[in-house]
C-alpha cells in the first residue's frame, strides 16, 4: 500500500463525523428505541448526528462504529511497520 493509498483513506476517515464513535443496539446497549451509531462524545460537548442506517445487521452496526477508531490505528501500524523495513 503506498503513502497516497494511506493518505486518501486517512482524509475520508477525518471527513466524517467527529469520533469517538459508539454502536448502540436495542436490547444489548439500550431498552427503547431504534439501532444507531452515537458519534461524538457528549461529555466533552463534541456530540454529532446519530447515525441511523437501514438494513444493517448487529455486526455492521459494530464494524462500522468501530472504523471511526480502528481506521487510524490500522493507518499509525502500518506507517510504523513501514518505518522498519
Amino acid at each position: 500500500m503506498t503513502e497516497e493509498e494511506l493518505i486518501k483513506i486517512e482524509e475520508r476517515c477525518n471527513a466524517t463525523q467527529n469520533g469517538p464513535w459508539k454502536a448502540y443496539i436495542e436490547d444489548r446497549d439500550h431498552e427503547n428505541g431504534s439501532d444507531f451509531i452515537m458519534t461524538g462524545d457528549q461529555c466533552s460537548g463534541n456530540r454529532g448526528e446519530d447515525l441511523e442506517i437501514t438494513g444493517a445487521t448487529v455486526a455492521d452496526y459494530d464494524f462500522i462504529a468501530h472504523a471511526k477508531q480502528d481506521i487510524p490505528r490500522l493507518i499509525e501500524e502500518i506507517r510504523r511497520l513501514k518505518g522498519l523495513t
